[in-house]
């Protein structure tokens, strides 16, 4: 891990154990749960994967009863096509909800698939390349007034140990970062969110504006901004019946934006059924939904479809020239009380693209 790693990391804990610091001993952490669990996972990207779970849900204050109740999650697992992913995430809600914490690190050695930039790219210009990958993101967000945040964020990616099939894709199209990398960015957040449960929530709204600079003078090799809408609703249809809503955009400003801080379609969380980067460009736009439903005691059901693409520009993206993609999945609670889902979800895109995916949460 190198130098500039170790100093994000590093701001993290102190400034988390500060504000922990903060509070009186009679107000210190209430661990709610503790699960620590063997896990099996499968997705188009990896096949299965096999590894280790652990999520931890709690309160900053035991007297502060009215604050969500904080989480943070970790795994590691190795999959079938020998890649090794190791993580930790989570969102840390302090007293009244002054502040907000979220945090992603990880680290990847992943082996990749690569079909070229743009909406168009045929299947038969798949081509595999490989890298190892650091990442840090973490985002402080301050209350204003009703449920409504500003924040700032931190954003870190250090990608190394890149090979890819000299001549080929990556070589034609001269495609930033195919040689190893690293970028650094700082941001600004606008954010409203009044919903009550941080994994899957049944009421309310969350809508988020984020803008990111990367450049010399935060430490990055390449120079380019990242703009990200998300816009996420959710209903009680019937009983305990949830209609989820997303419209999602991210695009990037600049002329050389890196392979892995591309827009990229597909995954476990959007537009399932197609890989995750099937499709990489600038710019994405996608909208989702999904019915979710109780069936027996710890069981339920989801329908989800969504629809997007990647473009050059904003003006790319036309209703005719839009994705999409279908499916149905059931539901586990590991955790019936913060609502925690294992999930089996099958998703069909266009052009024979379709993929099971077995994951920890919901997809939005």
């Amino acid at each position: 891990m190198n130098l500039r790693l170790w100093i994000s990391a590093f701001i993290f804990v102190l400034f988390a154990g500060n504000c922990v610091a903060q509070s009186p001993i009679k107000d210190t952490l209430h661990l709610k749960q503790l699960l620590v669990f063997p896990v099996i996972t499968r997705s188009i990207e990896t096949n299965w994967s096999f590894g280790v779970a652990t999520s931890a849900t709690f309160h900053l204050y035991k007297s502060d009863t009215t604050t969500r109740t904080s989480n943070m999650q970790g795994i590691a697992l190795y999959s079938l096509k020998k890649q090794f992913i190791a993580g930790i995430n989570g969102t840390q809600y302090f007293k009244k909800e002054h502040y907000i914490l979220n945090e992603q690190l990880s680290y990847s050695n992943y082996p990749d698939k690569f079909w070229g930039i743009g909406a168009g790219t045929p299947d038969s210009a798949q081509e595999s390349y490989t890298f190892s990958q650091y990442y840090t993101y973490l985002h402080l967000m301050k209350h204003l007034a009703n449920h409504c945040f500003i924040g700032l964020t931190y954003e870190m990616q250090k990608v190394f140990k890149v090979n890819y099939e000299p001549k080929g894709l990556f070589d034609q199209e001269n495609v930033a970062g195919r040689t190893p990398y690293f970028v650094s960015g700082v941001g600004l957040s606008f954010s409203f969110d009044d919903r009550k449960e941080a994994f899957s929530p049944n009421k309310g709204t969350f809508a988020q504006l984020h803008y990111s600079y990367f450049g010399k003078t935060t430490g990055s090799d390449y120079n380019y901004s990242n703009l990200v809408l998300d816009y996420r609703k959710y209903f009680t249809i019937y009983k305990q019946q949830v209609l989820a809503l997303q419209g999602y955009f991210t695009g990037n400003i600049g002329s050389d934006i890196p392979i892995r801080s591309l827009s990229g379609l597909g995954g476990s969380n959007s537009m399932r059924g197609y890989y995750s980067g099937r499709y990489r460009d600038k710019n994405l736009l996608v909208f989702q939904g999904e019915y979710r439903l109780p069936v027996y005691n710890r069981w339920g059901l989801a329908v989800f479809g969504s629809t997007g693409n990647v473009g050059n520009t904003f003006t790319d993206f036309t209703i005719g020239d839009l994705r999409y993609a279908y499916g149905a999945g059931l539901r586990f609670a590991i955790s019936k009380s913060e609502k925690l889902n294992l999930r089996l979800d099958y998703g069909f895109g266009q052009d024979n693209n379709s993929g099971l995916y077995f994951i920890l949460g919901e997809a939005f």
